[in-house]
């Protein structure tokens, strides 16, 4: 089998960083050297002199778009784009065309990644308001979770039966993970933001207004009333309030099978901004006020929140150019969102330490995936390592996305990824894709 030595970089693992060497030997990490131990030879060195070695990151939320729309992205494109942003694992969400909600569909989604996927991979199977049995039967050994969209958002897959949802929470074997937006509280204020401006008038600064603070509160306090009283494995994903980090804060108190995920957007972004991007920062849930983007970094800061994802989900430049009523919701992030944290570490927010554990080691336990998210012996090699102090402005004005278009355009990033490994193979080199498609299916440890 190839070897491969990392030499001489900044390793950042288990909250610690400390300068030492990687040998990677086939698709596993075969030992982890010091400074003061003597270095083997190897087929390829690698020197990271100066740089970050940190384990891939895994997103636990994209949508990228196959099958259906691959006319806005696809398994193939936004694979690349995650590796090339130092994402090596993602789990994919079901509202494609058709929907993933049954086990043959997620079957064919697999079927597609195992020859397309530069990144390993898991597809949530959706919920519906009738297919209770299909979720019975999904193995929870080889699919991330079944995904509940307790509001609707891109596709049709609300489910808003009660009996189906206490179903739902009683009998999955798999982690739950909910979108919450509570439904009649949304059409109701869509319904008054029509009357007061029209139909095409709408400003995109009305969409924290629509899809409101208290559409999010309602549905979340739902989802953890149904989580607590069936003792379920809950997983709220975009937490977009203040309201709702305190929520997970006491709930997670009584029942540590209730966890929530942020995604860097709402870290980055709040509602002031809403008139200079526009559409380009318009998603489900809504971008919300400044104090709710500093509470949900200081939730993530202390650990109420451990999981920081994306919710990439990638449109045209033209469908996201309609006024607000037809403007698709949803932003492209996967290429970007390590460099965010790290940039957010770079400026104090977060330890490089913190960064790494709320996108690596911490969505690897949460969802008990199977020796992946650290540096380990014995563990999968997927391993990134980042120049922190070389400056990126290519890739938000020429991403990788198949959509071509990033909501950071002519930002300038202090730091750049360099190297990128999947499974022992290097699929990024110096920045650029190598050509090679690592990706294999994810495991999870549940049942073991």
């Amino acid at each position: 089998m190839k070897q491969t030595l990392i030499c001489n970089g900044t390793i950042v693992n288990e909250g610690k960083s400390y300068r030492g060497s990687i040998l990677i030997n086939g698709s596993k990490i075969e030992r982890i050297y010091s400074l003061k131990d003597k270095l083997p030879e190897a087929d390829t060195i690698i020197d990271a002199e100066g740089k970050l070695v940190i384990p891939g990151v895994i997103d636990d939320q994209v949508h990228f778009r196959e099958p259906g729309s691959t006319h806005k992205g696809s398994i193939v494109t936004e694979s690349a784009a995650a590796v090339l942003g130092g994402i090596t694992s993602y789990m994919d969400m079901p509202n494609n065309t058709p929907a993933a909600i049954t086990i043959e569909a997620i079957e064919a989604k697999n079927s597609i990644a195992k020859s397309a996927s530069y990144a390993n991979f898991s597809f949530y199977l959706g919920a519906t308001n009738d297919n209770i049995e299909e979720i019975k039967k999904a193995n929870p050994q080889e699919t991330c979770g079944v995904k509940v969209f307790m509001g609707s958002s891109t596709g049709n897959m609300l489910v808003d039966n009660e009996e189906t949802l206490n179903n739902i929470f009683k009998e999955s074997k798999l982690l739950i993970a909910t979108h919450c937006e509570s439904e009649p509280i949304i059409k109701q204020n869509l319904k008054e933001a029509k009357e007061k401006y029209g139909e095409v008038e709408i400003p995109f600064s009305e969409h924290c207004n629509i899809r409101s603070r208290e559409a999010c509160i309602e549905s979340s306090k739902h989802a953890i009333s149904l989580a607590q009283k069936y003792n379920s494995r809950l997983h709220i994903l975009h937490i977009s309030t203040e309201e709702e980090t305190l929520l997970i804060e006491e709930a997670s108190k009584i029942s540590p099978k209730i966890t929530a995920e942020a995604c860097v957007h709402y870290m980055l972004l709040d509602s002031s901004m809403y008139n200079k991007m526009g559409s380009k920062m318009k998603c489900n849930p809504a971008i919300k006020e400044k104090r709710d983007r500093e509470a949900i970094i200081k939730a993530v800061k202390n650990g109420v929140i451990k999981v920081v994802a994306t919710d990439h989900a990638p449109h045209t430049l033209d469908e996201k150019q309609n006024n607000y009523l037809n403007a698709p919701s949803g932003l492209p992030l996967v290429q970007h969102s390590l460099q965010i944290m790290l940039e957010m570490a770079k400026e104090g927010v977060f330890s490089i330490e913190e960064v790494v554990d709320r996108m690596a080691h911490s969505p690897a336990i949460n969802f008990k995936v199977s020796l992946r998210g650290f540096i380990r012996e014995g563990y999968f090699a997927d391993i990134v390592i980042v120049d922190p102090n070389k400056k990126d402005s290519l890739t938000t004005t020429n991403p990788a996305y198949h959509c071509k278009w990033s909501p950071f355009e002519g930002k300038v990033f202090n730091n750049s990824i360099v190297h990128t490994f999947v499974n022992g193979i290097q699929v990024v080199a110096l920045g650029q894709l190598t050509g090679k498609k690592a990706g294999t299916k994810l495991l999870f440890n549940y049942g073991v």
